[in-house]
């Protein structure tokens, strides 16, 4: 299993990547190029240039989107490293379809407090301290059909966050889908209820490895699980959107993660048959001990750095795979390609006077609007096929729409 930080084919941690890659615009003093471009929402009218500011993609589903945090305490899993007492703690937030959004704020890519705590710890603690805003509006009311609401669980890479793939998380939920996102304790920035920000420990003995974060996933299905029928599980009785309670599918959940969060999800997939249909984005599976069991249940990995070819655990993976299986890989993709670095990075280019080889040694070579849409399509695709029995020809084989992808065989 993963016990460092994730290391990419070059030897670089996400971490020091991310350093190296905001230094490359270092001659463009970064407090005033960058500094309108992460400004906060709700600044004074004129402070902050609309051009200026770092966009997210809008979702292309036709609903609305909500969301909510959650928190959330495993009082099953005690935290050591916290002390007698105390308890896996988590952050989770619940993206949804929602019926009116016009008087709910807009929420933010992450809160203020957990974005400044990770632009310190890349070395960037000048930078303004807010990044884009989602499509989501906070505490929106559910918008309740006639069925209620396929689930999704997410789970983040290594000394990342809950917000970094926010593309697929907001697409998702605006095509009809609940999605969880979670923060996993000590190996994450966010921030808690309290104004406590956590950051990724580097401590070996921290519960940091995918199957802590397999764990985790198992008790979100179990919160969700509580929210399906009729109980409210966060720690501080917070006041739920009005249609939560009651309007998730707990016999229809589904579950995806990018890196470690991809093994993860294989993990909690093999481990708990809640899990319908499992999907990894670029994950290494690396896993200790190794698999001693088969999945028959669906599962997709969508590849780029961590490939069958080149990986011998992603290889013994794809032979446990029993079910109904699927591997594509985007030609030019990099590690971060299916997420929202392909959307951000362009831009803050742009802002730093990056050269385009500076730029494709982040993201890779794959045309970023392309990457965009990959990761709108193709995970939709899978959760509509193996969720909600909606059979469409993306999966099928390669498709002229996206001429990157192209799908590995059962060799």
């Amino acid at each position: 299993m993963i016990t460092t930080p994730f290391i990419s084919r070059r030897g670089m941690t996400r971490r020091s990547m991310m350093r190296a890659v905001m230094a490359a615009g270092a001659a463009v003093p970064l407090a005033a190029a960058a500094g309108p471009a992460w400004a906060a929402p709700g600044a004074p009218a004129g402070a902050v240039p609309a051009a200026a500011r770092l966009t997210l993609p809008e979702p292309t589903g036709p609903h609305l989107v909500g969301t909510v945090q959650l928190h959330l305490v495993d009082r099953s899993r005690p935290d050591a490293l916290a002390g007698p007492g105390h308890f896996r703690e988590l952050m989770t937030t619940v993206w949804y379809p929602a019926r009116d959004v016009q008087r709910y704020p807009v929420a933010p890519w992450m809160s203020v407090g957990a974005f400044q705590a990770f632009l310190a710890d890349v070395g960037l603690s000048d930078l303004a301290p807010l990044g884009p805003l989602t499509a989501a509006h906070v505490g929106a009311p559910v918008l309740r059909a006639s069925r209620r609401l396929p689930v999704i669980v997410f789970s983040h890479g290594a000394h990342s966050h809950q917000g970094d793939h926010t593309v697929v998380v907001q697409e998702l939920a605006s095509h009809g889908y609940a999605v969880v996102t979670v923060a996993h304790q000590y190996d994450t920035y966010t921030e808690y209820p309290d104004g406590r920000i956590a950051v990724p420990r580097r401590d070996p003995q921290a519960p940091t490895l995918p199957g802590d974060f397999a764990a985790d996933l198992r008790f979100v299905l179990d919160c969700v699980e509580q929210l399906a029928a009729g109980c409210n599980p966060d720690v501080d009785h917070k006041e739920l959107p009005a249609g939560l309670l009651g309007s998730l599918d707990p016999r229809c959940m589904g579950a995806f993660g990018w890196s470690k969060g991809g093994t993860a999800t294989a993990c909690a997939t093999l481990a708990d048959e809640r899990i319908r249909a499992g999907l990894s984005l670029d994950a290494p599976m690396q896993m200790n001990p190794p698999l001693a069991g088969d999945l028959d249940r669906p599962f997709m990995m969508m590849s780029a750095v961590f490939t069958r070819a080149t990986d011998p655990e992603a290889a013994a993976f794809w032979s446990h795979l029993r079910g109904w299986r699927l591997n594509v890989q985007a030609q030019g993709a990099a590690h971060v390609s299916y997420g929202d670095n392909e959307a951000l990075f362009p831009q803050v280019a742009k802002v730093l006077g990056w050269s385009g080889q500076q730029l494709q040694d982040v993201i890779g070579t794959l045309d970023p609007a392309q990457a965009v849409k990959i990761q709108q399509a193709y995970p939709l695709a899978f959760f509509d096929e193996h969720l909600r029995h909606r059979r469409g020809h993306l999966l099928d084989g390669p498709s002229p729409t996206f001429p990157a992808v192209t799908f590995v065989g059962d060799q």
